[in-house]
């Protein structure tokens, strides 16, 4: 069986979740202050992705973090093309830790319109996923926001996840679509039925050799999303944290048969740049039973 025969059948049929390393830009000084490290810390974005680069190296190196419960891990570009321990970080995941690597491709989000945030443009897409091919990367993640229960709005973002999700596929690698609906939206139970109506359409219209992948906010119904886990052109639908605690996005990801974590602020919960080896992989390892026990229902 060939390594991407081993990653589609880990993906599709293991127990375990995602972890998402992929804080970049805007996001990653909030992702170190929560780990203990403030902007003092650098002086650019090169020292800043540096410092992120380290705790994300910590991360996976720890022994707390393999391919025994967690699925795979989504990378930023500028960690994909970073090394851990001299060998590239793709590589290093698979081949040390069998963990599953995938690419976060989307350049942020486009200012709200109709209720809702779609990806900015990728003129550069095909020429990043050209890279992510030849580094060993299996998938990629790509995310935009439903702030809103607006129809017109919602069925934009799942449009665009689409039609971009195609455009990968064409390339050799498995996307993960994310039209996350923002937790804090005023309608989310509507917008939730919206979304999913459209994410069927557009699932029902992939060619047969076109697989997806689906990243969802947990939903206000209790499996909401059965039809998209049970459809033939999904090979897995995993929940992002959204911004809920760790213990809240447990225990709504245990009421969702079959849907699996990809948390990324939720799983580093607690740990801090401060905390020794020993207490930092202890707190990492509890951290991952929690979220791998959330996904096994």
């Amino acid at each position: 069986m060939s390594k991407r025969d081993d990653q589609f059948q880990k993906m599709g049929t293991q127990d375990g979740f995602i972890a998402a390393l992929d804080q970049s830009g805007g996001s990653t000084p909030k992702a170190l202050k929560a780990y203990g490290i403030g902007e003092d810390a650098w002086s650019n974005d090169d020292e800043m992705f540096g410092v992120i680069h380290a705790m994300r190296t910590r991360i996976i190196t720890s022994p707390a973090f393999n391919g025994d419960r967690i699925l795979g891990a989504i990378l930023f570009e500028n960690t994909m093309d970073r090394d851990i321990g001299g060998t590239p970080t793709a590589t290093y995941l698979w081949e040390r830790k069998k963990v599953v690597p995938i690419l976060k491709v989307d350049k942020g989000l486009a200012d709200p319109e109709n209720g809702v945030q779609v990806m900015k443009p990728m003129p550069g897409l095909d020429k990043l996923l050209e890279k992510a091919v030849s580094k060993g990367i299996f998938g990629t993640k790509m995310r935009s926001v439903i702030k809103e229960a607006d129809a017109k709005g919602i069925e934009a973002i799942a449009d665009q996840q689409f039609e971009i999700g195609k455009q990968i596929s064409a390339a050799g690698l498995v996307p993960i679509l994310e039209p996350e609906v923002d937790i804090r939206c005023p309608d989310k139970a509507e917008a939730e039925s919206l979304l999913k109506k459209r994410i069927l359409a557009g699932l029902d219209a992939l060619g047969a050799d076109e697989t997806v992948m689906l990243k969802l906010t947990l939903p206000e119904e209790d499996n909401l999303y059965t039809e998209c886990i049970e459809h033939p052109r999904v090979l897995r639908v995993v929940a992002l944290s959204g911004g809920y605690s760790r213990d809240e996005a447990n225990a709504r990801l245990t009421r969702q048969n079959g849907m699996v974590a990809s948390f990324s602020r939720a799983l580093v919960e607690g740990m801090t740049a401060q905390q020794s080896d020993e207490e930092f992989n202890a707190a990492l390892d509890a951290s991952i039973q929690s979220i791998f026990d959330a996904s096994k229902t």
